[in-house]
């Protein structure tokens, strides 16, 4: 329970209170977009981590005219779609009337902390937004929430230590884009642009692929791999699931990234007597349909997997993690196309292993993931720490909102 001191208030209370502007008119005129500005919506602001800096979609002249550009720290606020989702600007930028925008009186409110008692109160504003047709959280109903807060300087020196981790996160993730765009850009040089090392002695040959170098071969993903899906122990037995240690990746999970953790575990029992399968560590997961088609994971730990995800498995010692996991990268857009010429929503199988892809040779290969595996091993460090941090941060943060914690008692990370 929040001290004596804390007082409740509403958000408009605490600051300036409005609504994103975008008339889109005429409706997604190309005339609107393309332009300098960042156009900020709500997907973006639910894959932020604390500051809001990339966007997906950016304002012309002509768009910015329809809309408005909001100041960096302004706290952006979901009402539509991706609900009581939050976050603070980095940059200035637009956003549509899904979002609210905050900006907070600097004799009243710490922006930081205002943003950190949102996630406290996430939860009753989802449920509240619950509608017959769709989800909406009003404005109206945003504002009827109470916000405990305390003095000025105790909201900064809470936002203080709370935002501590946010930033090694934030750095942590700037430090994985990296080491992601090293291995990537290695991969393009090495095998779409032929620029690996000793290439200036190697002749182009003709192949279905087009020209690639001599020596190497024009395959299908099957040649090189061999795919699995999983499944699902059935929901009427509780004691698949109840209990279980045993991971179960769902294809939402598939972020392009290590899997550490999942959000559901199931039973050896469940293992034993369903469809599911036991995949080993540094398995690459492709999502075969749903939100996340065509999006990839690495098994951090041996773990089972829903039919919507695929594994797939070398067969050929040095076509492992790295060059399964560039491969489908790379190729992504091309093989999810695949499945409008067989008429059908999903990536089946068949398709992800009959999708023609080149074979560079054995050594080669091996020599590639030697230079790219310890930056897969960085990437996987770097995703556990983040992961530790954000265990810490989501353990102070009640208990810091609410007053139980003094704050002389708190180390900074």
């Amino acid at each position: 329970m929040a001290t004596p001191t804390w007082k409740p208030a509403k958000l408009d209370e605490l600051g300036f209170v409005g609504r994103g502007k975008s008339r889109h008119r005429p409706r997604n005129a190309a005339i609107l977009y393309g332009g300098s500005y960042p156009f900020f919506q709500t997907g973006d602001i639910k894959a932020a981590n604390f500051y809001l800096t990339e966007f997906t979609q950016t304002y012309s002249e002509e768009g910015l005219a329809q809309s408005k550009l909001w100041k960096p720290g302004t706290l952006c606020i979901t009402i539509a779609a991706n609900i009581a989702e939050s976050a603070i600007l980095g940059i200035e930028g637009c956003f549509p009337d899904s979002v609210v925008g905050f900006v907070a009186d600097p004799d009243k409110a710490d922006v930081r902390f205002i943003k950190y008692y949102m996630e406290i109160l996430k939860l009753q504003m989802q449920s509240v937004s619950r509608g017959t047709t769709q989800d909406n959280l009003s404005v109206d109903k945003l504002l009827s929430f109470d916000f405990f807060v305390p003095p000025l300087p105790v909201q900064r020196r809470i936002a203080g230590i709370l935002s501590a981790y946010d930033e090694l996160i934030e750095n942590n993730q700037r430090r994985i884009r990296i080491l992601e765009d090293m291995a990537r850009s290695l991969y393009r040089e090495w095998f779409v642009h032929f620029r690996y090392p000793g290439h200036e002695s190697v002749p182009l040959v003709d192949s279905s692929l087009g020209q690639i170098p001599q020596g190497w071969e024009a395959t299908t993903f099957g040649e090189l791999y061999d795919t699995s899906s999983g499944g699902t122990p059935s929901r009427k037995r509780p004691d698949y699931f109840e209990g279980g240690t045993i991971s179960w990746v769902k294809s939402q999970e598939l972020l392009d990234g290590f899997i550490l953790a999942t959000d559901e575990y199931i039973t050896d029992l469940g293992l034993k007597e369903s469809s599911a399968k036991l995949f080993p560590v540094n398995t690459v997961l492709v999502a075969l349909y749903g939100a996340t088609i065509g999006m990839l994971g690495i098994l951090a730990c041996a773990a089972t997997t829903n039919q919507a995800c695929c594994a797939v498995l070398p067969k050929r010692d040095p076509f492992g993690r790295e060059f399964a996991f560039l491969t489908l990268l790379a190729n992504r857009e091309r093989i999810i196309g695949l499945r409008l010429g067989a008429a059908q929503q999903n990536i089946s199988q068949v398709l992800l292993r009959g999708f023609e892809c080149i074979k560079p040779t054995d050594q080669l290969v091996q020599t590639f993931s030697e230079k790219t595996a310890p930056l897969f091993e960085r990437i996987l460090n770097l995703q556990r720490q983040t992961a530790n941090l954000r265990r810490t941060r989501d353990l102070l943060l009640p208990r810091l909102l609410s007053g139980q914690v003094q704050l002389e008692d708190v180390t900074l990370p």
